[in-house]
């Protein structure tokens, strides 16, 4: 699957080849209908005046795919959509970037993206909370706030019209992300839900799904995701501790062993997830973490041949059970 490579014996090879067999048999009667490869024919029904999309040119009075993926059909419209792509940025994304330059009145972040990202300076919150005009003195101290190869959460504000990608980060839950590890796997493996923040309470770490293909697991923070401007005072504004204002001090007292080991077991997981090339889940996470667990397995083994064989035929399994009608 995608040239994976690894070094397994016959029983596992054997078992790792039935698995993906159960799993490709799964997906061809899922999207028999649905799937096309290159130059495959898209029926159209003998349909009038149909628009034709991405992915799709007209041969011999017959529609033909360009494109490796799933039909789709948006009233007259026909077009195709790649089972894998570069990340394409969409208003409301929730997307992670690591700051490569500090510019005047605004940050340029490398988002997995042909082009980088911009984050003005108005488009945060202050460290201080005030809602207030920037000014020189906050320009000068943009550093202090975000330098190069900080990591930083935000979301999709809009684009310019040569292309730019602009970011906000208004929100309590956005900002500086500390005390954990940044994982880069492909971005159609991360479907759009409406939550990407997730806190494993289990485990005690917090768990960001970035739709441009990074992913961040950390040690939990709490959050409010109130934002500043419905506070009533500033009595209220210093009460308030966002992902980026959190002293040192407080992480170091609360970044245990135990949450280091889960913060790895969870990344680990995730890693095994995007070799193997299956859809990355909260569910799913939680299911490898547990698994290695009962397992007795050490962080490191998880990276091993023999998991990754497990992990494979469990998957099969997973999908293989009918699911259950409400």
């Amino acid at each position: 699957m995608r040239g994976l490579q690894l070094s397994l014996d016959k029983g596992q090879k054997l078992r790792f080849e039935r698995a993906f067999e159960v799993l490709e048999s799964l997906s061809s009667k899922s999207n028999s209908d649905a799937s096309v490869i290159v130059a495959d024919d898209i029926s159209v029904n003998n349909e009038d005046s149909i628009l034709k999309g991405h992915g799709t040119a007209e041969m011999n009075d017959r529609l033909v795919a360009t494109l490796c993926g799933v039909v789709e059909r948006v009233n007259k419209l026909v077009y195709v959509r790649p089972l894998r792509a570069r990340y394409k940025p969409e208003i409301g994304d929730i997307i992670i970037g690591r700051v490569i330059e500090v510019a005047p009145k605004r940050w340029k972040l490398e988002i997995n993206f042909s082009q980088d990202a911009v984050l003005m300076l108005s488009s945060m919150n202050l460290p201080d909370g005030i809602q207030r005009r920037r000014t020189a003195v906050d320009e000068l101290n943009m550093r202090s706030i975000f330098e190069e190869n900080d990591v930083i959460c935000a979301e999709v504000r809009g684009f310019q019209h040569d292309g730019c990608l602009h970011l906000q980060a208004r929100s309590q839950k956005y900002g500086k992300l500390k005390r954990g590890q940044l994982l880069t796997i492909p971005p159609y493996l991360v479907k759009k839900r409406k939550q990407h923040f997730h806190h494993l309470d289990q485990y005690g770490i917090d768990l960001i799904l970035g739709c441009n293909g990074f992913v961040w697991v950390g040690e939990h923070v709490e959050v409010r995701d109130d934002m500043i401007e419905d506070l009533s005072d500033k009595s209220e504004q210093q009460k308030v501790k966002s992902w980026n204002t959190m002293g040192d001090e407080e992480v170091q007292e609360a970044y245990t062993l135990d949450t280091r080991q889960n913060i790895c077991r969870s990344a680990n997981a995730i890693r095994v997830l995007s070799t193997l090339g299956f859809t990355i889940t909260v569910e799913i996470i939680t299911e490898i973490v547990e698994l290695s667990k009962s397992m007795d397995l050490d962080v490191h083994e998880m990276l091993g041949a023999e998991f990754y064989v497990i992990v494979a035929e469990k998957e099969a399994e997973r999908r293989s059970l009918p699911t259950k009608r409400r």
